[in-house]
């Protein structure tokens, strides 16, 4: 069992023997009151359980807040999927950047943009340099896998190098042992810059079609000689990769080894220079076969909250019985109460409706200072401020509301976001500034992906994330 709050546990039993005492106190003082009003009448002494009621049901409530957890449980997953591992080379050669931001960092993006394209097939995914590791196994959590794709480096290779039969000779492995699922494909994105092990991967390669796995390669990189660069944490260059000798690393794509091996898997090379990769990927494996599949997910340390919510709800539910008047009226006021503040239109509201966007931001901002946790007042200010064209103050105040707990107004925030990013771009290349443009762009991208993760079925955010 664990806890993921052991500050909440704590203050639960301290939260719980206040407010017993506070309802003591309060039944008390009614008792005390009913008497000097009418001392010949006996005054009713009932409910001396409720202030115990209230402290029992404080203290389920501070523990189920502390975030209990502890068990397993096990969900079935259903679907119809094919089988596709994917591998991405890590090797140093990789951190060249002839392509942006860098050979790396794109078949990075290309296999997110792969992972969300996929979700139902059953996903695995392989790193490789010197030697080839599988990071995942063939699952249908493409969380997991888009996890593990977003901590790709080269430093968690333990050998350097780049063995391009290693990998095809586990992701071979890796799915002539699935049981289950349609057709297999292996996709792998690399420079195909592998020095001793061509002979190799190219046998590999013929034993992959003779399995009958479907192998694509995505080349990365530019055909014109690059240097390797050296950034420190900050991401700021220290320098370019040398060799034993002191001189500077020149590397490129290897079209001639990539075609090579293609050629005797029977599959297919995506060029370097295509401008969808990941759609180019996408087309291929829209033609391979996809079958009936289930699969167990475990879980483990699963959190537990809702006990002691219901527990709490519990008491509380005993408690009303026992004082059915002063419980059913302050249900009564609450209810009034929360109608009646629903049907009032909030200020920001009132005046965006009348046209005044500036009244409506400051309204909206005051609204999220004065009430910590109102989310959707941030979202509703940036919102306004992006109608208004003030990118800056938008942006500011939309990736506030992004960091919400609740994914609908995360996804909103995250679209509007890449939004405003977008249209600042816009902005900036109309006044000349490329450089800014271009950061502005990378940005809105990034918000645009994050948004799909949440909700992958948003064609206008496939469609923004295609614009930019």
């Amino acid at each position: 069992m664990t806890i993921d709050s052991v500050l909440l546990l704590g203050l639960a039993p301290v939260i719980a023997l206040a407010a017993g005492l506070l309802a003591w106190r309060a039944r008390r003082a009614r008792i005390q009151a009913a008497l000097l009003w009418a001392p010949e009448q006996r005054v009713a002494r009932g409910g001396r359980a409720g202030p115990w009621l209230l402290g029992a049901a404080c203290l389920a409530a501070g523990v189920g807040a502390a975030g209990p957890r502890w068990g397993t449980t096990e969900t079935e997953m259903e679907g119809r999927a094919l089988n596709l591992a994917i591998g991405v080379d890590i090797s140093r050669s990789m951190l060249a950047e002839d392509a942006a931001p860098s050979r790396l960092q794109r078949a990075v993006r290309e296999s997110r943009r792969l992972v969300q394209d996929a979700r139902g097939d059953r996903l695995a995914l392989l790193a490789f340099a010197g030697r080839s590791y599988i990071l995942t196994p063939l699952t249908l959590d493409d969380g997991a896998v888009a996890l593990q794709l977003d901590a790709l480096d080269p430093d968690i290779a333990s050998e350097g190098g780049t063995d391009l039969a290693a990998v095809l000779v586990q992701g071979r492995g890796l799915l002539t042992a699935a049981a289950e699922g349609g057709a297999r494909a292996l996709v792998i994105f690399t420079d195909g810059e592998t020095q001793d092990s061509v002979d190799a991967a190219i046998e590999a390669a013929r034993a992959l079609r003779s399995s009958g796995v479907t192998l694509v390669l995505v080349g990365e990189g530019d055909s014109a000689w690059a240097r390797i660069p050296l950034r420190d944490e900050r991401g700021e260059l220290k320098g370019y990769k040398t060799d034993s000798d002191g001189r500077v690393v020149r590397t490129t794509r290897r079209d001639d080894i990539l075609r090579a091996v293609a050629d005797a898997a029977g599959g297919i090379l995506v060029p370097g220079d295509a401008a969808d990769q990941a759609g180019a990927v996408r087309g291929v494996l829209a033609g391979l076969e996809r079958r009936a599949i289930k699969e167990r997910r475990r879980e483990d340390l699963t959190p537990r909250a809702w006990l002691f919510a219901l527990g709490a709800i519990v008491l509380l539910g005993v408690q009303a019985f026992f004082r059915k008047g002063p419980a059913l009226a302050v249900l009564a006021l609450m209810l009034v109460s929360g109608s009646a503040m629903a049907q009032r239109p909030s200020t920001g509201d009132r005046l965006l409706r009348s046209g005044d966007t500036a009244g409506a931001i400051t309204a909206y901002t005051r609204e999220a200072s004065g009430r910590p946790g109102t989310d959707s007042a941030l979202f509703n200010a940036g919102t306004a401020a992006l109608a208004s064209q003030r990118y800056a103050q938008a942006r500011q105040l939309l990736l506030q509301a992004a960091k919400s707990l609740d994914p609908d107004i995360r996804f909103r925030a995250l679209y509007n976001l890449g939004l405003a990013d977008m249209l600042a771009a816009r902005f900036q290349a109309r006044r000349g500034d490329s450089a800014q443009r271009a950061e502005l762009e990378q940005s809105a991208a990034d918000e645009f992906r994050e948004a799909l993760l949440l909700v992958p079925r948003s064609s206008e955010a496939k469609w923004n994330l295609e614009l930019v």
